[in-house]
């Protein structure tokens, strides 16, 4: 994650954390790197100084801080601290490194499917713990995802509301990134689990295409296109397709749970990490239907072939075993082999050629040459007969 240096109006010491780097600003707040004490690292989040004045929010804050206190999972930052009370309300959580799955689509491209279902997998199976927690998360984007060593991390709870909280703010604003908020949070209807779904079928259209579904504009044009446009999937790869734009469904009754999320991006990320590992090609070999339409004098070495690679190259195997406990085969005629019976199948004296074309049978020639000989003496002695007559 990209650090910055502190700026002159920021704070050195919130709470019991000495503050060091910044690592980003947001809607709510700036985020800062600090650490206690011990040494613990922690992302800590000030909020923003009209919103700590706003007492609706307050109430709303506290409520859902200590309903995130109740999140147990390894897919989400543990909430480590929070003072509500504060001049400006504030809350850490536990630091997590690595990049944003928005940073690591925008240096490397698009992942591959595979990835992108481990990583929704893991991401939807966190949700299962925010939601029975009684949260939801609103704001679930590829920035607020971190690819730490032990997989993906969710952060940023800080707009997270309780299951049926509204989502607009006082003076009508929706909270949240356009293009990857729910229908439900535009038109200001209650949130349920079913929006965090949404969130996270546009967050993996994301990853696979290395760019939102609803395409680039204004806050206005990305609110319009996700409230009555379909999503543009044209790049996600097949096997994501058909789940994803389940996610992506107007309706939230139409959508996937956590739970069947979770399942399902498992078994797809199975499959595909299967297919990855024997996407390598085979080695060269004959093919089984050129084996079976190849005719048997096709099969023979040509006679000027060494003896060492006409069985090991031009033969194939007549049986499953090839050890000293198969069958014996017939033997293969070679150079000097002049055996008739050489190949089975064969008729005895009809011997092979290297054009494939099998030559007359002898016996065959020699009775054609006798009825040729008998006739031509009978035509000969009828003619010497007629002309005896004529005399």
């Amino acid at each position: 994650m990209a650090m910055m240096r502190l700026r002159r109006e920021d704070p050195r010491i919130v709470g019991a954390f000495r503050l060091h780097r910044r690592l980003g600003a947001g809607g709510m707040g700036v985020v800062y790197l600090g650490s206690d004490r011990r040494g613990q690292r922690v992302a800590l989040k000030v909020i923003r100084p009209d919103l700590a004045e706003d007492q609706e929010f307050r109430s709303r804050f506290a409520r859902e801080v200590s309903a995130a206190r109740r999140i147990r999972g390894g897919c989400t930052a543990r909430l480590v601290a929070a003072d509500l009370e504060a001049e400006r309300p504030w809350f850490a959580t536990q630091y997590v490194p690595g990049p944003s799955l928005h940073d690591r689509v925008a240096e490397e491209g698009p992942l591959r499917a595979a990835d992108v279902a481990t990583i929704g997998a893991a991401l939807s199976e966190g949700l299962v713990a925010v939601h029975e927690a009684g949260v939801v998360h609103r704001d679930l984007k590829p920035s607020n995802i971190l690819l730490s060593p032990k997989g993906p991390r969710i952060i940023d709870f800080g707009i997270a509301w309780a299951t049926g909280a509204s989502t607009l703010t006082h003076v009508g604003t929706a909270v949240g990134s356009p293009g990857f908020l729910a229908p439900e949070q535009v038109r200001g209807a209650a949130v349920t689990p079913a929006t965090d779904v949404f969130s996270l079928g546009a967050t993996l259209a994301y990853a696979s295409m290395g760019d939102s579904p609803f395409g680039h504009g204004s806050s206005e044009v990305m609110l319009y296109r996700v409230v009555h446009e379909e999503a543009q999937l044209q790049g996600v790869p097949d096997a994501l397709a058909p789940l994803i734009r389940a996610c992506l469904a107007k309706d939230p009754e139409d959508r996937p749970s956590t739970l069947q999320l979770s399942m399902r991006l498992k078994e797809i990320a199975a499959r595909e990490a299967q297919g990855l590992s024997s996407a390598r090609p085979p080695a060269p070999r004959e093919r089984m239907e050129d084996r079976a339409t190849l005719r048997p004098t096709e099969r023979y070495t040509d006679p000027r072939d060494t003896r060492g690679r006409e069985s090991s190259e031009r033969v194939p195997p007549r049986g499953r075993g090839a050890g000293p406990s198969s069958r014996p085969s017939a033997p293969v005629r070679t150079g000097g082999s002049r055996n008739p019976q050489s190949r089975p199948g064969t008729r005895p004296g009809a011997r092979s050629t290297s054009t494939g074309r099998r030559p007359a049978d002898p016996r065959l020639l020699r009775q054609r040459l006798f009825v040729f000989v008998v006739v031509t003496l009978v035509v000969a002695l009828g003619i010497a007969a007629a002309q005896a007559l004529q005399n």
